[in-house]
């Protein structure tokens, strides 16, 4: 990240944004040499080309960049980060043309991520001066966030198990001083958290919960939940094999949940910040969990198994009854929960689900302007009765195949102390395909808008003392 950030400096390229309606003006700036250059090479200023006029006298090399300025609406906020592709290694500058220094830095920065542990050859990238009108720490602090989450997603289950996934949480934690503490194996049982220990018990590396604390007693108190299945084979309801291959990103969630919780720590905002991550493999031997089981929750519900391949709502049940043992202010959950939601909004836009309408619209605008998006879906209690067991308290799934993402969503509530101050994101955690500022491959959906929410939600806290 430091090299792909640097200090402001007057000698680095110039990069100019320019559509359709400025470019003519700003031929008229341009040396003549430059102005036949661009027109020998077909420069038209439309969205996504590029164009470089050569050093002259004593200015420095510019670059001249396509964008769709005019339709705000329809244009990419990320677009800037198309430049990561489409420039040569240097150090470039954004020229005053550029209207949301912010956003375009923020765009580059997203976009110049590649995860290449496993690679033998590195491939050098353009690197951007910090424009010295913008807040860079907090962009920087956001973008190394994501890239640590992006990082845990991409990582293959065979060095990204249980085992793994709790020292990158504990390791976090240390660096900011955070109070730690785990739960691990038989631990579960004694400490009751039977359901958590019920979907990893069959794997090689054994379940377990991380829990970590951070900041001032008396800060706002935000409590995170993440989603930890290191890879999910569906148990024995076994996934077919088309439908395995992406479950490394099954802990998704938990990448979610470190990411916004390394934004809090690193901002050191007065937050009063818990992080629970209850971490398994779902995978299959002699002592896994099976359709029809029923078992206990640390809530005192019990809860039989529909399906095996429905194990996150298990593991997190265990973990919001937990964290409704503590006070706080909000409680978020983030889990890679069901295809449901990936049919009814697709890759790119998470549903989240919340009893509280002002709390809803106020994850709405934040996720609007920070353009993370999400979007409310309904707690719908009309199918709520649908998860009540006719031999134990609740079903795991409901019978039929509709509503998938609101029943799980409902599934969880029956286990959250208190409802209106709770919110649920059933996040994919990954990019289908490479867009500005969204490589392909794990991605950390939902952190960065509600970074935003708790950086306000501190500041309303201020204004009110």
């Amino acid at each position: 990240m430091n090299a792909l950030l640097e200090n402001w400096t007057p000698n680095a390229t110039v990069i100019n944004f320019v559509d359709e309606k400025t470019w003519p003006k700003l031929c008229q700036k341009l040396t003549p040499i430059s102005v036949n250059y661009a027109q020998k090479l077909g420069f038209d200023a439309k969205p996504g080309s590029l164009f470089f006029a050569p050093a002259v006298e004593n200015e420095p090399a510019s670059v001249f960049f396509g964008v769709d300025q005019q339709d705000t609406k329809k244009s990419d906020p990320f677009q800037a980060g198309k430049l990561v592709a489409l420039l040569p290694a240097g150090l470039y500058r954004f020229g005053d043309s550029v209207n949301d220094k912010s956003q375009a830095t923020l765009a580059f920065l997203l976009s110049a991520y590649s995860f290449s542990d496993y690679v033998t050859t590195k491939k050098r990238k353009p690197s951007l001066c910090a424009p010295k009108e913008i807040d860079h720490l907090r962009i920087k602090r956001i973008a190394e966030a994501i890239y640590l989450g992006r990082n845990l997603v991409n990582t293959p289950a065979n060095d990204m198990g249980p085992e793994a996934l709790e020292q990158a949480a504990l390791a976090l934690a240390k660096k900011y001083g955070a109070e730690t503490k785990k739960f691990v194996a038989e631990d579960l049982l004694h400490k009751n958290f039977p359901l958590i220990h019920a979907v990893g018990r069959a794997a090689a590396q054994a379940p377990r919960l991380v829990e970590f604390w951070h900041g001032p007693m008396d800060g706002l108190k935000i409590t995170l939940v993440g989603k930890g299945v290191c890879f999910d084979s569906g148990g024995l309801d076994i996934k077919p094999a088309s439908a395995m291959q992406l479950m490394k990103k099954d802990m998704g969630g938990a990448a979610t949940t470190l990411s916004l919780a390394m934004m809090i720590m690193d901002s050191d905002i007065p937050v009063r910040l818990r992080v629970l991550i209850p971490i398994v493999e779902n995978s299959i031997s002699a002592n896994a969990f099976r359709p029809g089981d029923i078992y206990p929750s640390r809530k005192g519900l019990s809860v039989e198994i529909g399906d095996t391949d429905a194990e996150g709502r298990l593991i997190l049940a265990d973990a919001l009854a937990y964290a409704g043992e503590e006070p706080h202010d909000l409680l978020f959950n983030f889990a890679t929960l069901t295809g449901a939601a990936r049919v009814a909004l697709g890759p790119e836009l998470p549903p989240f689900y919340t009893d509280d309408d002002e709390l809803a619209q106020e994850i709405f605008s934040h996720a609007m302007k920070s353009y993370d998006p999400l979007w409310r879906m309904p707690l719908w209690n009309n199918y709520d009765k649908a998860l009540e067991g006719k031999i134990s308290d609740l079903v795991s799934v409901t019978s039929g195949g509709f509503s998938g993402s609101i029943t799980a969503a409902l599934f969880l509530r029956r286990f959250v102390n208190d409802p209106s101050k709770w919110a649920h994101f059933d996040i994919y955690a990954w990019n289908p395909i490479t867009k500005p500022g969204k490589p392909e491959g794990g991605e950390i959906q939902a952190a960065r808008a509600l970074y935003d929410l708790i950086e306000r939600r501190v500041e309303e806290r201020k204004l009110s003392r």
